[in-house]
């Protein structure tokens, strides 16, 4: 299949709501999709997983159609997560065009474009893992463990037992130990009624 023979559904984002969509609205109106084919996504992050309009889209968007964006970042939270996106819609017969970045599935050169952007998303994610694998042997080899810092140890664990055992606040003793409120609940058991 080379060509588009169904409907231009459009998709549009803005990551925070001072933003506004209006200059993908007049490049999607350029790329003759109409305005009820639209899906909008306002005020959300690329990096958030769940996007309303996208997932309407989604659902809505049939073999044969186009998924029209102004940029390919507008649809995906990574190189990585554009490219699966990519993929899976090209294997429901969904066409991809992204105006600015003069990207269309539709066209030989198109398909090609978009399957250089998945070889370099695989190969982002084996240069991610390589460099954390290789960063925590350093840090093994350097005595150091991954997870986070502790933040209190056991002798502060019993001083905060101590004051809390003796009437101080549980604020008053993370102020004096230098640790949050919740560390101190979490280390300390509240003292007896009968002592």
């Amino acid at each position: 299949m080379t060509t588009s023979t169904g409907t231009k559904l459009g998709y549009l984002r803005v990551s925070t709501g001072k933003q506004d969509e209006s200059l993908q609205h007049e490049a999607l109106d350029k790329a003759g999709v109409l305005k009820r084919n639209r899906y909008v996504d306002h005020g959300v992050s690329g990096t958030k997983t769940e996007r309303p309009g996208l997932d309407a889209l989604l659902d809505d968007v049939q073999p044969g159609d186009t998924i029209v964006v102004y940029k390919l970042d507008r649809i995906g939270r990574s190189t990585a997560h554009v490219a699966k996106l990519i993929a899976d819609l090209t294997e429901q017969g969904v066409f991809i065009e992204s105006i600015s970045d003069g990207l269309n599935s539709s066209t030989p050169t198109g398909r090609a474009m978009l399957q250089m952007l998945a070889i370099f998303a695989e190969m982002e994610r084996s240069f991610i893992a390589e460099r954390t694998i290789a960063g925590l042997a350093a840090a093994k080899a350097q005595g150091r463990t991954g997870g986070r810092p502790r933040v209190a140890d056991s002798k502060q664990a019993r001083t905060a037992q101590t004051l809390r055992d003796s009437g101080e606040s549980v604020p008053e003793i993370a102020s004096t130990l230098g640790v949050s409120i919740a560390t101190v609940y979490r280390l300390t058991k509240a003292p007896s009624k009968d002592s």
